[in-house]
């Protein structure tokens, strides 16, 4: 979504680098720069203004002029005045004191609430709650059968006393209103704590359909309104943000789409423009594809900074701690990693959602936006089919695996011989890897690699450290007694005691004056 911006504001910071003193010409010729990114993106022209003026206001003042690294200090300055008009923080649903908790949705046709319902149920439930879902859009055409999908995927009920409308040419015959109200009372009954309410929308924004949502709002009375937009619709999201904000009194945003090609524009312009902050975020077609929208988190991934917090929750949240214990454990026992084991790791990734989503969120990844976007999501697809057509000592022992073998292996996937030499050639190099890991010696190529192995050498040795001396003669008279004490301990004794044995000095092939240094008498 935020691509350009990205490209456009990262291309902008690398001319302040290795800048020592930024001029007012350095800072005027950048903030034209993040004025022009901002409205190529299709923000608000007011809010470009107010941002544009308080970045250039800060960067002229002493934070900038008196810092070490200028360039980093106006990169800094900008990714804060952004996490303040993407709402400043993160904000949580509020939860009634007396359940059930009523959320309202409300917005354009078309914006994806239904969609989200579905997804905000499936979120809710994880965390433990009981949400119950209410069709109230009675007028688009099989808007109830889609909330009734999206509930049995999500796992939630759905309270539907009306089928809605099959076709545009059918009249809607339910009161919208009276379902609202009894999908409330349905909650109470059989102890939901949430209730989400998907609500009817328009092609834009007209007077029957405010009507309609405020008396839904009037007769539930919910605790969060939530209007859903499309991250999409460019500059005429402020608009419609105002509308709907005099009309129903919105709580809260959430942004759909956030996975489109758009410039992104409606995400900084409706936080600033109405003052109510973005909540939750729809990034896929998938029930999954749904986050709680992080302020900061935002404006590091536009600024190319990576969102490592999200790709650490994602991992906690997907990975089975099952799976990772066994490989803890094959790693501590020093076992080779076999393609099952690859195999299994391929499906823990898989779970976590989309490769080009976690590669983007990597903060400064050496892959380009090209290489990026090129990234074929089917190629795992075709790496597990190639592994699931092995035998199973094929998967324990890739070594047996021949010319025979890996012309079946391709027939059985799908794919051409040169895929699967190029798989089990990248098998056999992470193999490699996790080896080296697992005797110690760090991954190649990362600070501290090769410690552990240096490590255990070293305490191999332990115990066998001998004195060092500057003076070879006392050098060499120490080396001696330590050889005629270990020649004269009685065997089994623990102590060395024995009869001292006189030795010739001359057999240490000494210099010749260095006798007198012996002390022998």
């Amino acid at each position: 979504m935020f691509n350009s911006l990205s490209d456009r504001l990262t291309a902008t910071f690398k001319n302040l680098r290795g800048k020592g003193r930024l001029t007012e010409a350095d800072i005027d010729g950048t903030a034209r720069e993040i004025r022009r990114a901002l409205l190529d993106a299709d923000v608000a022209v007011p809010v470009v203004r107010a941002f544009v003026a308080q970045v250039k206001e800060r960067a002229l003042g002493l934070e900038v002029s008196e810092s070490l690294n200028p360039g980093q200090q106006v990169v800094k300055i900008v990714n804060e005045e952004l996490v303040g008009i993407l709402g400043g923080e993160t904000r949580r649903l509020n939860l009634a004191k007396n359940p059930p908790t009523v959320i309202m949705l409300a917005g354009l046709q078309g914006a994806g609430k239904t969609t989200l319902a579905g997804k905000l149920a499936k979120h809710l439930k994880s965390e433990g709650h009981t949400p119950l879902l209410v069709a109230c859009d009675l007028q688009r055409p099989n808007a109830v059968k889609q909330l009734q999908i999206n509930g049995e995927r999500a796992g939630v009920p759905v309270y539907a006393p009306h089928p809605g409308v099959s076709s545009e040419f059918d009249t809607a015959t339910g009161d919208p209103v009276a379902v609202a109200r009894d999908g409330v009372a349905e909650a109470k009954a059989k102890l939901h704590d949430i209730v989400i309410v998907d609500t009817a929308g328009r092609l834009g924004v007209d007077t029957e359909m405010m009507a309609q949502a405020a008396n839904i709002r009037a007769a539930i009375d919910p605790d969060e309104v939530l209007f859903v937009i499309d991250a999409m619709i460019g500059q005429d999201a402020v608009n419609t943000a105002q509308a709907f904000h005099e009309g129903v009194d919105f709580t809260g945003v959430v942004l759909s789409k956030l996975d489109g090609d758009a410039r992104g524009g409606a995400a900084l312009s409706v936080a600033s423009i109405t003052g109510k902050p973005v909540m939750f975020a729809s990034t896929g077609e998938n029930l999954d594809d749904f986050e709680i929208f992080h302020p900061d988190r935002m404006a590091s991934r536009i600024l190319d900074m990576g969102d490592v917090m999200t790709l650490i929750e994602q991992a906690e949240k997907n990975w089975d701690k099952g799976e990772a214990e066994r490989m803890a454990k094959k790693f501590a026992d020093q076992e080779d990693f076999t393609l099952d084991d690859f195999l299994a790791q391929m499906a823990q990734i898989k779970k976590m959602g989309s490769m080009k989503k976690m590669l983007g969120m990597m903060p400064g990844s050496q892959i380009s936006r090209q290489q990026l976007e090129q990234f074929d999501e089917r190629q795992i697809d075709r790496v597990e089919a190639i592994v699931r057509s092995m035998t199973q000592h094929e998967r324990v022992a890739p070594k047996i695996i021949n010319g025979s073998r890996r012309a079946r292996i391709a027939k059985g996937s799908g794919v051409a011989v040169s895929e699967v030499n190029q798989m089990l050639e990248r098998f056999t190099e992470a193999q490699k890897m996790m080896k080296k890991m697992a005797a110690g010696g760090g991954m190649p190529g990362m600070p501290g690699a090769g410690k552990g192995a240096a490590r255990k050498a070293k305490a191999k040795g332990k115990g066998k450290k001998q004195a060092k001396f500057g003076n070879p003669a006392k050098a060499a008279q120490a080396e001696l007694e330590a050889k005629n004490k270990k020649a004269s301990a009685p065997a089994g004794s623990a102590f060395g005691q024995g009869a001292q044995q006189d030795f010739d000095p001359s057999s240490l092939n000494l210099p010749a004056g260095f006798e007198k240094y012996l002390g022998n008498k």
